[in-house]
């Protein structure tokens, strides 16, 4: 697969940008940099993105030398991972966060509002070290404010591992952790306080004492959290 010439020009950076700046490749490495090898659990960090879209990306970066196949452990299909080339991209797919999350205005719509997508990455950065390896451990997530009929999702914690359920497991609940999605994303982003949201019932906890206790030590946020975002003087001209 020959690589296009986009911008013509030798320098690095147009070189890099020809590989980098193609929509939704910067998200394809993050979901790889997340930890995601299944083409599945790919999928599922990209739920807008067709199958057919995302298996040209994975060709078109394995050609580049950026990801490399190899065969999955239960010996179906491949899993994908990044090659030591593309282990050095984390600190600038870390960057784009960074700065989104320090100067971009997050007005979250309707439309960055993905209840599946939140989960899953909350599933993925809850701390396991809070939860008791002998025991399993239901949370029932249930949102609100959003077209999509699911409304649930459960969080399973067994054997010192997190997994996402869609449906039911059926298993009895331990805690029950009720909000609108705007908020438990505001939240998860840093943009609530935790502890201001609990006190307010913004986000509702319910279950054992030791469950609601529990819940922020394992509820971990999202890496730029603690990035503070700054004032855009063009914005606040504007709005004055």
């Amino acid at each position: 697969m020959a690589r296009k010439s986009d911008y013509g020009q030798f320098c690095p950076i147009a070189m890099t940008a020809e590989i980098l700046a193609v929509r939704w490749t910067p998200l394809v490495i993050r979901e790889l940099l997340c930890g995601s090898h299944r083409f599945s659990d790919l999928q599922r960090g990209l739920p807008l993105m067709s199958p057919s879209l995302l298996s040209t990306r994975l060709r078109e970066l394995e050609f580049a030398g950026i990801v490399e196949r190899q065969p999955a452990e239960n010996g179906k299909g491949h899993d994908y991972y990044l090659t030591e080339g593309g282990q050095e991209l984390r600190p600038i797919i870390e960057a784009f966060g960074l700065w989104s999350q320090k100067w971009l205005d997050h007005e979250y719509t309707e439309e960055h509002l993905d209840p599946s997508l939140l989960m899953w990455d909350i599933r993925r950065t809850v701390d396991c070290r809070f939860m008791p390896d002998d025991k399993r451990v239901m949370v029932e997530f249930e949102l609100h404010g959003f077209k999509s009929k699911q409304k649930r999702w459960w969080l399973m914690f067994e054997d010192g591992e997190a997994d996402l359920c869609n449906k039911d497991p059926g298993y009895e609940i331990d805690l029950y952790v009720k909000a609108h999605i705007r908020d438990l994303t505001e939240i998860w982003m840093g943009r609530q306080r935790l502890d201001t949201a609990t006190r307010s019932g913004t986000l509702l906890l319910e279950g054992s004492l030791r469950q609601v206790r529990n819940f922020p030590k394992w509820f971990s946020l999202n890496m730029y959290a603690t990035t503070a975002p700054q004032t855009n003087p063009l914005a606040t001209a504007e709005a004055g």
